[in-house]
């Protein structure tokens, strides 16, 4: 007689599929759509650490359970938003705000955005079948990852956005993500930005919550670039101290385009960011940079997919990460070269500061290349402190914990200082700053 197999569910697992089949009928869109992208997590689960890209960041054991949907933000809300500090308050730019995963009118700048751009409620576009819809889910790589999946199951609000072709608006466009609640609470956000031919936008984008509370967001923000368009792309993870973050971050590239983009991470319990970046027109250039802070027991992912499906184009990925106390690092990269992309040039480099005995950091770079004309590479280096430039610096005078903060600063000062907008570039290097400052 066959033996009976069961699959044993985790209460974050069952929570999750009868939290689904409770509120699908009253989201917006497609239900069909939302149905497909779950099935995979009905069949095989929270991704774990038997499942590759998870080794390092085991889903399934961080969310223990699954938090409820956060609503719309109501009066109170909406009031703690206002008066939460903004990360990037002092540079001048076009704001969004999302409150618990929703747009936010009341907080928003909508009206003031540069001529020609549209902005509309996500809600409202998936409510009304928005033909400019049809660009989600552009890029095919990340398709299948559960995390991707998920959001595009329990999605409910965000914006879809379009910077005409040709604009070049003088101030960045300012995504602002504040999350608010008393008790754990999960959010599903997506915005859709579509830059056409030959716009070029600098789009900033900051996660912000509260201290002490295990809520659960997790947000896609996805680029269609046109051919000849330039973006900038900077980002900031300053969630709440307990929060079990996740977050996508997918691009597709036209011909002769650029895409720069940095993601900072100071906060969270535990994060990952994912980026999936595929080249779809010749001649175009890409460059993803991170900077990851993390102390205490915090545990941050970064892991992203780089697919040169076409040939002449470059791509360069560069993280720096810091970790003290017991935190946990984690850093997988992978370039994929098709089979036609010749004359692909792709180089990735992870840098990694360990600052105490306890703190550890996981590299896994990864090449796939199917073509014979590339010029491809990775590294990744994991060490402390130089002994003897520490000497150097307290020989003229300095204190001990000055001088280390003057090394670390110049550690991760290479993907701050390329940055153009000097108020952007000035709010991290002092975000930057405070951390060692609380560090100390």
């Amino acid at each position: 007689m066959a033996a009976q197999v069961s699959v044993i569910r985790t209460a974050a697992e069952t929570g999750l599929s009868e939290l689904f089949d409770r509120l699908k009928g009253g989201l917006p869109g497609d239900v069909a759509v939302r149905e497909q992208a779950l099935s995979g997590f009905r069949e095989r689960g929270l991704p774990h650490r038997r499942v590759e890209e998870f080794k390092y960041f085991d889903l399934r054991a961080l969310m223990r359970e699954a938090a409820p949907p956060a609503g719309r933000p109501g009066p109170t809300e909406l009031a703690l938003a206002f008066n939460q500090a903004s990360a990037f308050a002092d540079v001048p730019a076009a704001r969004l705000t999302f409150v618990n995963g929703h747009l936010a009118g009341e907080l928003s700048e909508i009206s003031a955005l540069p001529a020609g751009i549209e902005a509309i409620s996500l809600a409202d576009a998936l409510a009304s079948g928005d033909p400019r819809l049809a660009e989600l889910g552009a890029v095919a790589t990340a398709a299948t990852n559960p995390v991707y999946q998920l959001n595009t199951a329990f999605l409910r609000d965000g914006a879809v956005i379009r910077i005409p072709a040709g604009l070049a608006p003088a101030q960045p466009l300012a995504l602002r993500f504040v999350n608010t609640g008393a008790s754990a609470f999960s959010t599903a956000s997506r915005v859709l930005v579509l830059v056409e031919e030959g716009a070029s936008v600098t789009v900033l984008e900051s996660h912000e919550g509260p201290d002490g509370i295990g809520y659960q967001p997790n947000g896609v923000v996805e680029f269609v670039v046109g051919d000849r368009a330039q973006v900038k792309h900077v980002r900031l993870n300053a969630e709440g101290s307990d929060a079990l973050a996740l977050s996508t971050l997918t691009v597709k590239l036209g011909a002769e385009a650029s895409f720069d983009t940095l993601n900072t991470v100071t906060g969270s319990q535990s994060a990952r960011h994912q980026v999936f970046l595929m080249f779809a027109g010749e001649n175009s250039r890409a460059a993803v940079d991170g900077v990851t802070l993390l102390k205490g027991s915090q545990h941050a992912d970064s892991t992203l997919v780089v697919d040169h499906a076409v040939p002449h184009c470059t791509s360069r990925e560069t993280f720096k990460t810091i970790l003290d106390g017991d935190a946990k690092g984690v850093f997988q990269g992978k370039i994929i070269v098709r089979p036609h992309a010749q004359k692909t040039d792709g180089g990735m480099k992870s840098d990694t500061l360990l600052l105490s005995d306890g703190a550890s950091m996981n590299n896994k770079p990864e090449l796939e290349i199917f073509a014979d004309d590339v010029v491809c590479g990775h590294g990744a280096t994991c060490g402390a402190l130089d002994e003897d430039l520490l000497f150097y610096l307290r020989s003229r005078g300095l204190p001990a914990r000055e001088a280390e903060s003057l090394l670390l600063q110049a550690f991760v000062g290479p993907p701050l200082e390329a940055l153009e907008n000097d108020a952007v570039r000035d709010g991290l290097v002092a975000r930057v700053e405070g951390w060692l400052a609380n560090r100390a």
